[in-house]
């Protein structure tokens, strides 16, 4: 089942920057109406730009989630789908403070279940509704200098396919993306090791918010802006000793730098 952009009311958080301003931009071109969330006052403009409302606050909090999905309502009549893209990648590993953990929590994972708990009575009444997940390939494999990102990113996967799986037959889509590296803020702050790791095959949000849109019009659950992430995958559930055999030389490799 394709989900119809144009005059769709589409929410999209994190979207001042990087792939959710990209998503932003490309679902504008195809004629959706825009909520873009972001605790940056930036997405005032970029939201100006595209004739689009913004909220800014805090889109992972239970209060922030009830408030953006209230403005959303109030802006678009209904929200057809919704895009949790805002994520954080703090860098270490058990040693990250306890607060780091937590925070990486509520962002990558929980602010997901909270806009679903807000907005699924509407949805199963209606008989339909799609909600987007910005997981990564992290949520597939794993993601070599940071645990609460690969922690929460696997989080992130497996309850959008338990929506999906819960909610299907009652109407309810659900995709998640899985890019791999990414030229954005957020693989710059991975430093050389990330780089390393992401660097060569990265490519631009602009690619991914393309993927996405040619993703919408079909129904194939995991979104993969880079189609390799499928081999590596299968070899992870396959063949799993020699995939973290794989991951810990790179690891190596990282810590040589």
């Amino acid at each position: 089942m394709s989900f119809p952009l144009r005059d769709s009311g589409v929410v999209i958080t994190g979207a001042a920057r990087g792939i959710g301003a990209a998503l932003a931009d490309r679902f504008a071109a195809e004629g959706a109406r825009l909520v873009l969330a972001d605790v940056d006052d930036a997405i005032t403009a970029v939201a100006s730009e595209l004739g689009a409302t913004a909220v800014v606050g805090d889109a992972a909090s239970e209060e922030g989630v009830a408030r953006l999905i209230s403005e959303a309502r109030a802006a678009l009549g209904e929200v057809d789908m919704f895009c949790a893209n805002a994520g954080i990648a703090p860098m270490g590993g058990p040693d990250a403070p306890e607060e780091e953990w937590a925070r990486t929590w509520d962002i990558n994972v929980m602010a997901h279940v909270r806009a679903a708990r807000a907005l699924l009575p509407e949805w199963l009444e209606r008989g339909r509704g799609h909600f987007l997940a910005t997981v990564s390939a992290a949520g597939l494999l794993t993601s070599l200098g940071s645990a609460s990102y690969s922690v929460t990113k696997h989080g992130a996967l497996a309850f959008a396919e338990w929506l999906l799986a819960t909610y299907k037959h009652r109407g309810i889509t659900v995709q998640a993306i899985c890019p791999q590296g990414v030229l954005t803020q957020m693989l710059e702050d991975t430093g050389p090791g990330g780089k390393l790791l992401m660097g060569e095959g990265a490519i631009t949000a602009e690619q991914v918010a393309e993927t996405v849109v040619e993703a919408l019009r079909g129904d194939s659950f995991l979104i993969l802006p880079h189609p390799e992430v499928a081999r590596y995958y299968a070899t992870r559930a396959t063949q799993n000793d020699r995939w973290i055999g794989g991951m810990n030389k790179l690891q190596r490799k990282v810590e040589e730098l």
